[in-house]
């Protein structure tokens, strides 16, 4: 037997434990324990039946990611499974905690389930651009048929037990020791003489219409392939016999674990935890944090504001007038009533955090006692130094002192006040009590102690917190502006916005760069160009365009008018004729002849560009690590989770195809596309940016 698996008897039941802490993942050795201990419990006289149980926190977690990548070792899992399945015993498995991918995989193999009413489960391969390969896809549609099974596949959510055992995953649903349970739930199985139900044995499902639901499936992923397929591999279960169905799905396994998504995924879920392991933490221990500031009630500030509410932390919230502070208020109850909608805070909570955890002023002197102060004022370094000096006296010594700019010179922020080692950059994302990127600007005298406490800031708001030097835009401002810079020239050149949104959207992205212009409104990347002007390169090419609209006071969603036209009660806008109209005369006037870009064209120079800049930011050390670029890019910018983000992109393409891309259109615009050094050496030493993330 293998340590992993402990073997016990108890009168006519055996129970194996499996011990693999922390979250019993199904390594070879757990693999192997479940085999050698069905067969022992087979061979041991008078044994009726067997309880498969976890110890620790966790049921079974699922596969073991130390062994992703490398060649899979024998028992594989869906031999286990169909083991224990067969065994001529009752077999059970009591479930707490997780039980996810193959460990709902195992304990569909067994013939009965009981759960904890706290114990999730779920089938999340698609997250890692695959699908259950060990007979998910053919046992959970026998058992609770194909609609709701294609729910739960296709999503991979976590579903709580008593959604569970109301859907007909698990059988009995009880609180207690999950041995104790387990034991005397055999014991009333044996008792009452009930049969083995190996859920390979129950019908075949009844058929539905297979096209609509792929296409429906594939259209909703955009473009991602694994719940698509999972799709069909639950269309095996319907339309083949079970032997059958278990090797068609293996085979879409192996399939889809050979494609660039899901390697892109593998990628995405592996460095969202390492992107905030960082060396330099190691033993540095962060301030307490019971009680933040925010400055300023608006989108973003009232978002922050939410954010630690909802994790728990008292606010005090700070405004200009009592005008001002209401509407901020309301904003915040605003978010807190979405919160409760859907279930995240009872009412009892809600009443609370508005009545005693938030306290909103016009007074910096009640921020005498907060352990952190995040600023969310108007992006302008006047304004903010203003407000920094202020925060300086009236905060307490070992304060920490946040600004939340999106571009700004945090270095010179500091500089303005006494305690330059205590400000560091939070730089949210809006809806900040939703979106889950936080950019730790790190500027260069903040404390060891402050940049930990940031990270365990994120850490207690449940963000992705990701380092970042200090230039302008940081991480992700700054390659969007370079990207985005990209499609404006395209647009100068002859494609249009609608085509390169259509273009990008059919790349994996939410949006295309000019709806989400709209979206964010055109007067930031205004104000951007206005302020960033005196010091442009000569040889810089800068649509103006737009800034008519601008300055016509048409900025988007907001005023109903930028690149689209949004009519009130409508989703989404319809493109704006007078966009064509401003691009013909900047065309005109700068004597350029459009030319046709295809959809691929357009998708590839957006995408050297990204990572070009991208390269640029990682070879300064403004990312300290591609995977931080990578990161940055999937959790705040919409880049689609299966390529892994720009810089998995780019060696999934090959760096050296990326490089030469970029000399060839530099051959048209030598300044702006200038090859980043880093991916230059790369290129020559036939290394890659993962070697970098490894190397890390």
């Amino acid at each position: 037997m293998s340590d992993k698996v402990n073997y016990t008897r108890h009168g006519e039941t055996v129970v194996l434990r499996i011990q693999n802490p922390p979250v019993n993942a199904l390594s070879q050795a757990v693999r192997q324990g479940l085999m050698d201990g069905m067969d022992r419990a087979e061979a041991d006289s008078g044994v009726k039946a067997v309880l498969i149980v976890g110890e620790g926190r966790a049921f079974i977690a699922g596969a073991d990611i130390t062994e992703f990548g490398k060649t899979p070792l024998e028992p594989w899992l869906p031999d286990v499974c169909n083991r224990i399945e067969a065994s001529p015993l009752l077999v059970i498995a009591s479930m707490h905690g997780v039980s996810l991918g193959g460990g709902l995989e195992v304990a569909l193999s067994t013939h009965y389930r009981v759960a904890q009413p706290d114990a999730r489960v779920g089938l999340p391969e698609v997250h890692l651009g695959l699908l259950p390969g060990a007979g998910g896809t053919q046992r959970l549609p026998r058992l609770i048929g194909v609609e709701p099974s294609l729910d739960v596949i296709t999503s991979g959510r976590h579903i709580k037990a008593p959604q569970a055992l109301e859907l007909g995953i698990i059988d009995k649903m009880e609180t207690g020791d999950p041995e104790t349970l387990g034991l005397a739930y055999a014991a009333e199985l044996i008792a009452a003489s009930s049969p083995r139900r190996a859920i390979s044995e129950m019908p075949n499902p009844a058929q539905i219409d297979w096209d609509a639901a792929y296409d429906a499936t594939l259209k909703k992923g955009r473009g991602q392939m694994s719940p698509a397929q999972a799709v069909r591999a639950v269309q095996a279960s319907v339309e083949l016999p079970f032997s059958d169905g278990l090797k068609a799905e293996r085979a879409m396994f192996m399939e889809l674990l050979k494609t660039d998504q899901s390697k892109g995924m593998i990628h995405a879920f592996f460095n969202e935890r390492a992107v905030s392991n960082l060396p330099e933490l190691k033993g540095v221990e962060p301030r307490a944090l019971k009680a933040v500031g925010v400055i300023g009630g608006g989108t973003m500030g009232a978002g922050i504001a939410t954010a630690a509410l909802l994790s728990r932390l008292d606010v005090v919230l700070i405004e200009n007038g009592a005008e001002q502070a209401s509407a901020a208020k309301n904003r915040i109850a605003g978010n807190l009533a979405g919160a409760l909608k859907r279930g995240k805070i009872s009412q009892e909570q809600h009443d609370a955090l508005l009545s005693d955890a938030l306290k909103v002023s016009t007074s910096f002197d009640d921020l005498s006692d907060v352990d952190l102060v995040v600023e969310a004022v108007f992006e302008d370094m006047d304004v903010k130094k203003d407000v920094f000096g202020k925060l300086d006296a009236a905060c307490k010594p070992g304060c920490i002192l946040a600004t939340n700019t999106s571009y700004l010179d945090v270095n010179e922020i500091a500089a303005s006040t006494a305690r330059p080692a205590d400000v560091i950059g939070l730089h949210f994302f809006s809806p900040a009590h939703v979106m889950k990127l936080l950019e730790i600007v790190v500027a260069d005298q903040t404390a060891p102690d402050v940049v930990a406490t940031g990270f365990a800031l994120g850490r207690t708001l449940g963000k992705v917190s990701v380092r970042a030097g200090v230039c302008d835009g940081f991480i992700g401002n700054r390659i969007l502006a370079t990207y985005r810079t990209a499609a404006d020239h395209m647009v100068l050149d002859g494609a249009s916005p609608y085509q390169i949104d259509a273009a990008l959207t059919g790349f994996g992205f939410a949006m295309g760069p000019f709806a989400v212009a709209d979206l964010a409104g055109l007067d930031i990347g205004w104000m951007t160009r206005k302020r960033k002007a005196p010091d442009r390169h000569p040889e810089e090419r800068v649509p103006t365009y737009i800034d008519r609209l601008c300055e016509e006071g048409h900025f988007g969603q907001k005023t109903g008018e930028g690149y689209y036209v949004y009519e009130k009660g409508q989703r989404g806008g319809t493109p704006n004729p007078r966009i064509t109209e401003l691009i013909a005369a900047e065309q005109a006037e700068l004597n350029i002849t459009p030319r046709a870009f295809t959809d691929a064209e357009i998708v590839r120079r957006y995408m050297c560009a990204m990572v070009n800049e991208a390269a640029k930011v990682v070879g300064e050390g403004i990312a300290r690590r591609p995977l931080d670029v990578d990161m940055t890019l999937l959790f705040g910018y919409g880049f689609p989770r299966y390529w892994g983000g720009p810089m998995k992109w780019a060696d999934l393409q090959g760096l050296d195809t990326v490089l030469a891309d970029i000399k060839s259109y530099a051959a048209e615009d030598a300044w702006f596309w200038q090859p980043a050094p880093l991916l230059e050496q790369l290129v020559a030493e036939g290394r890659t940016f993962d070697h970098l993330n490894k190397k890390a």
